[in-house]
């Protein structure tokens, strides 16, 4: 495939993000203050693909930027120069309400995520708990069972990691997170993204 212009990219990026935006495919977006749709570099190495905006993901329209956000963010700078270019988005654009997963919206975000996917081109992505993780790898042991290691999805390396939210809600759960961002490190700082 031939390198897209960065022009070329930006344009086709915000078509896209501006159709999401506009979608009303679900019910979700009854409900919704912004669609959520992506944060981070056009050309990232890394992808971290979370579950579901939550309410202050819905008020400001950007993935990961209330409490799990703070906590993702300082995962990404504990990670450093060794991570390079990044991006965050979730499987569904729209907040559910009360928070719970809707696999039925998920079905119909599923073209966005992957075409998101098909533009950014990443090497690797990143599974933020469960549902991600699924929605990437249906059939997926759980997340506890393979968090903190590198896995093969069908087309691409993944690194899957337990939901940020989980580490907030328990002691024994942030430790396992702390964990495995030293284990995401230290495969990135092995070199793994230049050898995929």
């Amino acid at each position: 495939m031939s390198p897209v212009s960065e022009e070329a990219l930006r344009r086709a990026f915000e078509l896209l993000s501006e159709e999401i935006r506009r979608c009303t495919l679900c019910p979700l977006a009854a409900s919704r203050t912004h669609a959520v749709v992506y944060r981070g570099s056009l050309r990232p190495r890394l992808v971290f693909v979370g579950e579901a905006p939550g309410r202050a993901e819905d008020l400001a329209g950007q993935p990961f930027v209330g409490r799990s956000g703070r906590l993702l963010d300082r995962a990404i700078d504990q990670l450093g120069s060794g991570l390079g270019a990044y991006g965050v988005l979730n499987v569904l654009k729209c907040r559910p309400p009360e928070n719970r997963f809707d696999p039925h919206a998920a079905r119909t975000c599923r073209p966005y995520l992957d075409r998101q996917l098909g533009l950014l081109r990443p090497s690797a992505l990143v599974p933020l708990g469960t549902k991600a993780l699924a929605a990437l790898e249906p059939g997926a042991p759980a997340i506890l069972e393979v968090a903190g290691r590198p896995r093969r999805f069908a087309d691409r390396w993944g690194f899957p990691l337990i939901h940020p939210a989980a580490a907030l809600r328990s002691t024994r759960l942030h430790r396992r997170w702390d964990q495995d961002v030293q284990a995401l490190g230290s495969w990135l700082r092995r070199g793994a993204l230049e050898t995929l």
